[in-house]
């Protein structure tokens, strides 16, 4: 049963749940991690709506909250270049070979970059994801200068003129200011070779409003323009995406479901409603 399927049908009178008080459904609403402000919003809406038309008002409130931005994935006739940032533990390595995988499959000339330097297993696994797609990744010695890293994948993507260089990164803590200015280091010494296209924040979705704070922090140290949001699935509380998009403007551009290559696409807005809903 969809987030808000027993909200619509509060909304109706229909509900078989009808002795729910609105605190109640609040406290759902809450607990899915939409945040006080948006339950308070949607709350407010729904008790002035028609029961005729309950679901259609519904999506037109939700369709609101979420960003405008474009979705797609920076594309140009030059090398796109994009890092993807995260704290640890949100699936930042593997977000960046599925990402990989999916552009590989359509044709596209992709480059790695294992920037997560302190981290052998992540460069170890990002080597070995390239290798079963069939793409090169470009890598230092172990607890290399991250910035140096970064540095030399990009002149070998300007260099090779591939379609997509995509750069792992070391996994920050949001809350340490040092690390933070760290990654934006890494990212003006990029853009000494070449323009960064896209900054791809990856976010957990079961962190639930610590995610939003995550957000803002990233935004704040490097300009993210899209989100990738990972283990949205069956058992992840699904209204964490509407609650960073509703918050900061920010687009979500892709979500992972699951840890297989094809468990990642593109997100849909329209198919996350209905799930919502349904």
């Amino acid at each position: 049963m969809g987030l808000f399927s027993r909200f619509v049908a509060k909304v109706r009178g229909t509900s078989t749940a009808s002795a729910l008080e609105w605190s109640e459904i609040e406290s759902e609403l809450l607990g899915a991690d939409l945040g006080p402000a948006l339950v308070t919003e949607l709350i407010s809406a729904s008790k002035k709506m028609s029961g005729d038309d309950a679901e259609a008002s519904i999506t037109e409130i939700l369709r609101s909250k979420l960003s405008q931005k474009n979705r797609s994935l920076a594309s140009s006739g030059a090398v796109n270049i994009v890092m993807i940032v995260g704290v640890n533990g949100a699936g930042k390595t593997t977000s960046v070979a599925k990402l990989a995988t999916l552009l590989h499959s359509s044709g596209k000339r992709v480059l790695l970059g294992a920037g997560d330097t302190f981290r052998a297993a992540a460069v170890d696994q990002l080597t070995t994801w390239g290798t079963r797609i069939g793409v090169d990744t470009v890598s230092g010695k172990n607890e290399a200068e991250p910035a140096s890293v970064a540095f030399d994948s990009a002149q070998r993507a300007v260099a090779e003129q591939v379609d997509y260089l995509l750069l792992d990164t070391a996994g920050r803590l949001h809350n340490k200011s040092d690390l933070m200015a760290e990654l934006g280091k890494v990212k003006r010494v990029i853009e000494k070779v070449a323009p960064v296209s896209e900054v791809l924040l990856v976010i957990d979705a079961t962190t639930g409003q610590n995610g939003l704070a995550q957000a803002k922090i990233f935004s704040e140290a490097v300009e993210v323009t899209g989100l990738i949001v990972t283990k949205l699935d069956g058992s992840a509380r699904g209204g964490v995406a509407l609650a960073i998009e509703s918050a900061l403007d920010i687009p979500i551009k892709f979500i992972g479901t699951g840890e297989a290559a094809e468990d990642f696409a593109p997100f849909d807005p329209d198919k996350y409603l209905l799930s919502l809903l349904r």
